[in-house]
């Protein structure tokens, strides 16, 4: 009789056992309660798995934290969740979420920085994105300067190209990741450069790169106008671009490029008065304008103007050109633009 009680009382445990079992896996097993389409949840830097847990249920996802904790534990888990945005679609159960938590398995945003814009522009779009996290203070900022070390000025030294981030990332994080990417795809292009370039080294390779990236917006142009700028440093010509000189005159430049402005001898970035490359980038150059500023087309080219809709008109000689100007520019359309649409 003994016997018998205490085997029914051992079957009554197991079975206990086995529902309590049962019952705890099927709270993790349970489809989140998200009541749109799709639902983003997010964790903060700092948060541990039980705190999540805990906002799964005050955000109504979980009937009860205190059941889902308790399966945790009898299951050992060792889980660690990583902070970001996560989204949750329908259907999707809590451990299938918290294992995506687990991997870091976090919603990326798009960050897109243009060919041809400023550091000072680039910095602007890091500190408007709603994801990220400003810690610099401007271009000047001790941690930039660190960042681009031997180089004293910071222009044109990050790749502009889309970057993805996650909630909580920082405008420096991105810029380290610019930064890399400009120094990886800029030691390519030189290893790969055409003989016999009028550039002494891949810095300079970045300075020509960045006129060309402001000289036009069609690609197909961007070899022709490097063979120009080429062949106009290895005759002892001078550049003469106008957005060498836009750049050095900054916020004093209102849109009117005047004869004073080209005749200005303080201005160390006006390309019709001073001889070479001016002193840094005035832009940051992508890919293709640094490729086209190591490999440029051949042949006699030496000018070009802007033809009105966004492309230009090359000649070899100074009177072709000066046709093309009178042509081009003296009798500008109402319609006329320098760059494309």
């Amino acid at each position: 009789m003994r016997k018998w009680l205490f085997g029914g009382l051992g079957l009554l445990l197991a079975i206990g056992l086995a529902t309590l079992i049962c019952g705890l896996s099927a709270e993790l097993d349970r489809d989140l309660s998200i009541t749109e389409e799709s639902y983003r949840f997010k964790v903060n830097e700092g948060d541990g798995l039980i705190r999540v847990v805990n906002a799964f249920e005050s955000q109504g996802l979980i009937r009860s934290a205190d059941w889902v904790r308790l399966a945790l534990q009898f299951e050992a888990h060792s889980l660690v969740v990583k902070p970001g945005d996560y989204q949750i679609e329908p259907g999707e159960s809590v451990r299938q979420l918290l294992k995506r938590m687990d991997a870091g398995d976090v919603v990326v945003y798009p960050v897109t920085i243009p060919e041809g814009v400023t550091l000072d522009w680039m910095l602007a779009r890091l500190w408007s994105h709603p994801q990220l996290s400003r810690v610099l203070e401007g271009p000047r900022d001790e941690r930039i300067l660190s960042l681009i070390a031997p180089f004293s000025a910071p222009e044109g030294l990050f790749l502009p190209e889309t970057y993805l981030v996650q909630a909580g990332d920082t405008d420096l994080s991105v810029l380290k990741r610019a930064r890399n990417a400009m120094r990886e795809t800029l030691s390519q292009a030189w290893l790969s450069r055409a003989g016999n370039l009028p550039l002494n080294s891949a810095y300079e390779a970045l300075i020509l790169a960045s006129i060309i990236e402001k000289e036009t917006g069609v690609a197909r142009e961007r070899p022709t106008i490097a063979g120009v700028f080429t062949r106009r440093l290895q005759r002892g010509m001078r550049l003469q671009t106008d957005p060498t000189i836009i750049y050095g005159l900054g916020d004093d430049f209102d849109g009117d490029l005047k004869r004073r402005h080209l005749r200005d001898d303080t201005n160390p970035y006006n390309t019709y008065r001073i001889s070479g490359l001016p002193p840094t980038p005035i832009a940051l150059p992508g890919e293709a304008a640094i490729s086209a500023a190591l490999n440029p087309s051949p042949g006699g080219v030496l000018y070009f103007v802007a033809k009105g809709d966004g492309s230009h008109v090359f000649s070899e000689t100074l009177s072709e050109h000066e046709k093309n100007v009178r042509r081009y520019q003296l009798q500008r359309k109402q319609d006329y633009r320098s760059s494309p649409r």
